[in-house]
């Protein structure tokens, strides 16, 4: 004990009272001597006592001290042998130096004492720093403590909370929302009996694949449906790639009638109600990308299965007229408009961007429409536009930040993703954000527009506009310049109308028609010169088949080339016997790296150009990344390799 804490017992105070008391005997001695002296006698007595009792209390205490620290010795002992705690210690050469008996009960062996550690556990052979690491043996699964500065190891066994805890993760609720995608298009002019008797049949095919995976289907209208299942029903689902899709899609056209499904999931959060409104945003998600898919988001992870159908066309305008007359509200209350397509604009990006302009001016108002760059694609246009003093209305990325206020409206057309548009500071000077897109959605899209008009359906963006304007205003007269230009951007995207046609792109290439659109103009300024020509050859002799499907072409390590000569390429190797996918790589003119993917529609192009950071349509995709070409080869062709085995690259 140490010696303040006795002081307080033994110490000053009681030196002090023995004084006291032969002071007080000193003073009887003016009454009695004898009183005196039996005073003194008594506190000598009293003195001799206590120093006696101070020895005996010192020993005492010392003999207590020792049994404690006995007894702890022991009881430390007893831990090191008997509790559920592994300890080993190792040399520096990472050999076992000692361990309690937990460890042979873990190892099933009496002692390792002189083993490698590597060789004992494997998990801790290329773990130098302390650390913590989880390993199985014989079905349990153990954590060890690594102490690297005492060469020191704590292991304890952890299945039970493992499982606990996997158990909590496999039984966490997600939700889901069912939508027949075009079930009004598909069973328009049916009777009501052979409608009723295809969604009976629709339904049981749902009802059967819900009862296999463990989940609860619940009707909320003829073409919605809720669903309810735990996150290993999820887990199996997402192995299966969502078999429902096929089933539905495969059943439906027996019977001739193309119903799909759109699913959209959410998990990954304790509220319910977040659950459902993030299931709600991925339905739109996957609505947005054309139908026929499932999106599942688990926390902030959005994954797609399916799409392997192209958006079914609307047959009716009533979504184009309401747009149009939204749009045409948010230009009136503008004081200017800005007009923005994505970076190294293509004529679909520029026709529909005049094709807007010209509604804007309808309307008396102020409109620009901002240009990064003019690429070999577009110059012909443009030179043509500054003939007809047109060219005024074209600004660059840094004029458009100078006029933009907080009441200008911007109309993004040809993207949906910020990071792709011509200037995203633009973005962040007005909340007046209209997009006009007839891309497939991806997870980055422009969230907090006012207006978004989407539908991959479409040929083209200039479809989409050229619909717009016949809505719009009821005295726009377009130019012939104008209708040409749209009409390019429309034919440019379909190939001459050769790819992702309907009856409404026929429809709005006669209104442009009529409006003067120069068809003898867009042929030349879809010509290509010698040097195009033979840049396409050099690339195209690169060019590798996989799986007898796929043609891959890279082009040559530090030549640059233009994006949208790997387009070209990309269509001329689509045109190839057999062929069904083609991709296209090469160092662009800012020096990263694009690819152009394109596909006869067997392939979803724009999963495989998603998961290197594009996007795109089911057969026209692409994406810009960093590196260098040999690298993106390569990564290129592992996604590829991971499609065969998972789920095969065609139908």
């Amino acid at each position: 004990m140490p010696k303040k804490l006795l002081n307080r017992w033994h110490g000053r105070h009681m030196i002090a009272a023995l004084a006291g008391l032969v002071l007080l005997s000193l003073v009887l001695l003016r009454l009695d001597w004898r009183l005196t002296a039996a005073g003194l006698v008594l506190t000598a007595v009293l003195a001799f006592y206590t120093v006696q009792a101070e020895k005996a209390f010192r020993k005492d205490l010392n003999r207590y001290a020792a049994t404690l620290s006995n007894r702890i010795k022991k009881v430390g002992n007893v831990v090191l042998q008997e509790m559920p705690i592994g300890i080993i210690l190792y040399d520096e050469e990472k050999r076992i130096e000692w361990h309690n008996p937990f460890v042979g009960q873990i190892l099933g062996k009496e002692s390792v004492i002189g083993d490698p550690l590597g060789e004992v556990i494997p998990a801790m052979k290329k773990k130098d720093r302390d650390s913590l690491v989880d390993f199985l043996i014989e079905g349990k699964i153990y954590q060890g403590l690594i102490k690297e500065t005492e060469r020191l190891i704590f292991l304890r066994n952890i299945t039970e909370q493992t499982e606990l805890r996997q158990r909590y993760e496999d039984e966490k609720l997600a939700i889901g929302i069912v939508l027949l995608d075009n079930l009004e298009e598909a069973t328009q002019g049916m009777d009501d009996q052979t409608r009723s008797i295809l969604l009976a049949k629709v339904t049981s095919v749902m009802n059967e694949w819900a009862q296999q995976n463990g989940i609860y289907l619940r009707r909320l209208s003829s073409e919605r449906h809720l669903l309810l299942m735990n996150q290993r029903s999820l887990q199996e689902l997402e192995q299966d790639r969502f078999s429902l899709l096929d089933d539905v899609r495969d059943m439906t056209a027996e019977q001739k009638v193309p119903i799909t499904l759109s699913i959209g999931i959410a998990s990954g959060t304790e509220s319910i109600t977040e659950l459902g409104q993030l299931a709600q945003s991925s339905l739109d998600m996957a609505l947005g990308r054309g139908g026929d898919q499932v999106a599942v988001k688990v926390g902030d992870k959005t994954s797609f299965y399916g799409g392997r159908t192209n958006a079914v066309e609307k047959r009716t305008r009533v979504r184009a007229r309401v747009i149009a007359h939204a749009l045409r509200d948010l230009i009136k209350e503008s004081d200017n408009v800005v007009i923005m397509g994505h970076k190294l604009p293509d004529l679909d990006s520029i026709g529909a961007a005049i094709g807007v302009l010209k509604a804007v001016q309808a309307h008396k108002k102020e409109g620009f429409i901002i240009v990064d760059s003019v690429g070999p694609s577009i110059q012909m246009l443009m030179n043509e536009l500054k003939e007809e003093n047109q060219a005024s209305r074209f600004i660059t990325p840094d004029q458009a930040t100078q006029i933009t206020t907080a009441r200008t409206l911007a109309v993004v057309v040809d993207t949906h993703k910020s990071s792709m548009v011509s200037e995203p500071r633009v973005l962040n000077q007005t909340n007046r954000v209209v997009v006009i897109d007839h891309h497939r959605r991806g997870e980055d899209y422009l969230q907090d527009a006012m207006l978004i008009y989407m539908e991959p359906y479409a040929s083209s963006t200039c479809e989409l506009v050229t619909e717009l304007l016949q809505y719009i205003h009821e005295r726009l007269t377009l130019g012939a310049l104008e209708a040409t230009a749209l009409l390019a951007g429309m034919m440019m995207d379909t190939k001459n109308f050769s790819l992702r046609t309907g009856s409404r792109t026929f429809d709005a290439a006669s209104y442009l028609r009529r409006s003067g659109a120069d068809l003898g103009m867009i042929q030349q300024w879809q010509k290509e010169d010698l040097t195009t020509f033979v840049s396409k050859a050099d690339i195209i002799k690169h060019a590798e088949i996989l799986y007898d499907r796929i043609a891959i072409a890279a082009a040559e390590k530090g030549k640059r080339y233009n994006q949208v000569l790997f387009a070209q390429v990309a269509d001329t190797l689509l045109n190839m016997s057999g062929i069904i996918g083609s991709f296209v790589i090469g160092e662009r003119t800012d020096g990263l790296i694009g690819i152009s993917a394109r596909s006869t529609g067997d392939i979803n192009v724009q999963l495989v150009m998603e998961q290197m950071g594009g996007g795109g349509h089911l057969s026209n995709a692409a994406t810009q990344v960093e590196g260098e070409i040999g690298e993106v080869t390569d990564r290129l062709k592992r996604i590829l390799a991971k499609m065969m085995m998972e789920e095969g690259l065609a139908e």
